[in-house]
């Protein structure tokens, strides 16, 4: 499930970078072939059987893209292996965007309780109230920027971002990412590590083969990295008008101290396909079959993070470790690691 980072690619992520980002605590694995991906999972206790009765207890490991080999593998495999590979490896994307919502829902709730003080908020967080109100539709790019720490409308605008900014259920964004890229071995996903079958227009992203001419230019969003097409699907479910029946069920079960759960907040997407319920069946069917519900409660283990690279065989995996070394000393894979927007 990974995708070999050349020359080429690094130069791409290289590129528009303006600072070196600060040296982080983390580490790269390179894998030449599934059986040693297989290998490290069953090291690192994170294969197998799950007790139900306890909770998950994840690897803080990211993939960084999905090798076109996946596609053909995955076809000869036992199926609850492929389906074992793939919630094992996308897991750790998920909870890392659900990590990021929750750290910013908690320095929004900081930013209301002092507003409820009548104490000033700091510059950067207005800033950075005003970049989510952009990102999440509740205010455009010119009404952004005339938002001040004195504004009236300061104290709205939090309460929306509190609303549209929360979790989105683990196991439901599993199911959903199973669905929608068949396991990862769509063409959407091995070219453009899109998961969640997202539409873009504007000439932009993967050409679908049976383009629907009546919809116009649609094609699929495409990403440089996984966890990129994870952080779309979320930033899609907080703020596109389509799933407010989402937001709206979520809001509801959060006020009523309800648990958000992936069966739970399902119902909330019957626009995310043109089959409607029948598309929010099969989602809640593929959750209750593979037991994704039990990821709801997951957490990360106490560890740095650990990224996870493919290479085309034994030969290329030790070419590329010993130019992940060479990146590491110059700094430039602190660049590459905030290319990747983790924070």
């Amino acid at each position: 499930m990974f995708r070999r980072i050349d020359q080429a690619l690094i130069a791409t992520l290289l590129a528009g970078i303006l600072a070196t980002a600060p040296a982080q605590a983390y580490d790269v694995f390179v894998f030449s072939g599934l059986d040693e991906v297989v290998n490290w999972l069953e090291s690192e206790n994170w294969w197998g059987e799950v007790n139900r009765g306890e909770q998950l207890d994840v690897p803080h490991a990211m993939i960084t893209g999905i090798n076109q080999r996946w596609r053909t593998t995955a076809q000869v495999l036992p199926v609850p292996q492929k389906k074992e590979i793939f919630y094992r490896l996308m897991l750790p994307l998920i909870m890392h965007a659900n990590t990021m919502v929750l750290d910013r829902r908690e320095r929004l709730l900081d930013a209301k309780a002092m507003l409820a003080k009548g104490e000033t908020i700091s510059n950067d967080e207005i800033e950075a109230i005003r970049d989510g109100a952009v990102l999440l539709r509740v205010l455009d790019n010119d009404e952004a920027t005339q938002l001040r720490p004195d504004s009236n409308q300061l104290a709205a605008v939090i309460d929306e971002l509190l609303y549209k900014l929360d979790i989105i259920p683990n196991g439901l964004a599993l199911g959903q990412a199973a669905y929608e890229s068949g396991y990862g071995t769509s063409r959407f996903a091995v070219e453009g590590n899109a998961l969640f079958g997202q539409w873009t227009y504007g000439g932009k992203g993967l050409v679908p083969e049976q383009q629907r001419k009546e919809l116009g230019d649609h094609r699929i969003a495409s990403f440089d990295w996984p966890f990129d097409s994870v952080r779309g699907y979320f930033i899609n479910l907080m703020s596109h008008p389509a799933y407010e029946d989402f937001r709206r069920l979520r809001a509801k079960l959060r006020a009523e101290g309800k648990p958000l759960t992936s069966l739970a907040l399902a119902d909330g997407l019957i626009r995310y396909s043109e089959r409607g319920q029948e598309y929010v069946d099969t989602l809640k069917g593929i959750i209750r079959v593979n037991k994704l519900d039990i990821a709801d409660g997951a957490v990360f283990r106490d560890e740095p993070t650990r990224f996870l690279v493919g290479a085309e065989d034994s030969e290329s995996a030790a070419t590329l470790r010993t130019e992940i070394e060479r990146l590491r000393a110059s700094g430039e894979l602190d660049e590459i690691v905030a290319r990747m927007r983790l924070e």
